[in-house]
């Protein structure tokens, strides 16, 4: 798998951005990926070192409007820490 396959967008919301000053930050990935794809791919991508990588398998919730009713979409969520020697990331920067 590629690591812009594995990586598919970062999760922009008021709890990620807390994490932004320890250097954790939070991806949506691949379902299929495991957390050594998940590290390489950070590595690669953004040339930054990975401490650690935790993931969550998110569920789609039940919604309806109206008449019609559904699920939303199954993700898979990955927090990533740098390492403390590690630079940030620069896509995170500039949204604080």
């Amino acid at each position: 798998m590629n690591a812009y396959d594995v990586i598919i967008k970062p999760i922009r919301s008021e709890k990620s951005y807390e994490g932004i000053a320890d250097k954790k930050y939070v991806f949506v990935v691949d379902r299929r990926a495991n957390k050594t794809q998940i590290k390489a791919a950070v590595e690669e991508i953004f040339k930054v070192k990975v401490e650690k990588v935790n993931t969550v398998n998110v569920r789609g919730k039940y919604k309806r409007q109206g008449r019609s009713e559904g699920y939303t979409s199954q993700y898979k969520k990955a927090y990533v820490q740098l390492t403390a020697g590690s630079k940030s990331i620069e896509f995170f920067d500039s949204l604080t």
